[in-house]
């Protein structure tokens, strides 16, 4: 599958998220970005965060960034919306299986302006900064 790019509609699909009393959520992809400007990284110190780990994880993960009040860290678990980007890094020879390539993607109203895909393990272009340069 081809990696998500500029002028696609992103894909709809659900990520899961531990609310305020620990019990696991879900979020509807579209629901959350219909209507919207937002910028979506799957890298180390993001905005809004996708990663294929569990809702424990990225709220472990959220608690060590506590300035970011307003960054949603959001679980992938399965891989499943992470495949449907065409973004997924299989590394089963690492020990490792199904992860994310790093990026970043700024979404209006559920299109693409601007995505920023690592090659590799890079991590030259995703940053939460370099994505807001696309404003």
């Amino acid at each position: 599958m081809a990696p998500i790019a500029v002028g696609d509609v992103i894909p709809d699909g659900t990520l899961a998220y531990l609310d305020e009393a620990d019990k696991v959520q879900s979020v509807n992809i579209h629901s959350l970005a219909a209507g919207k400007k937002i910028s979506s990284s799957a890298s180390p110190v993001p905005s809004p965060s996708l990663a294929v780990n569990d809702p424990f994880v990225m709220k472990a993960w959220a608690k060590t960034y506590p300035e970011n009040k307003d960054v949603l860290f959001h679980a992938d678990g399965s891989a499943k919306y992470t495949h449907d980007l065409g973004l997924e890094l299989d590394l089963p020879e690492k020990g490792l299986g199904t992860r994310s390539k790093r990026f970043a993607l700024l979404i209006e109203y559920l299109k693409v302006k601007a995505a920023n895909i690592e090659s590799g393990g890079e991590f030259t272009i995703s940053s939460a900064d370099d994505i807001l340069k696309a404003l």
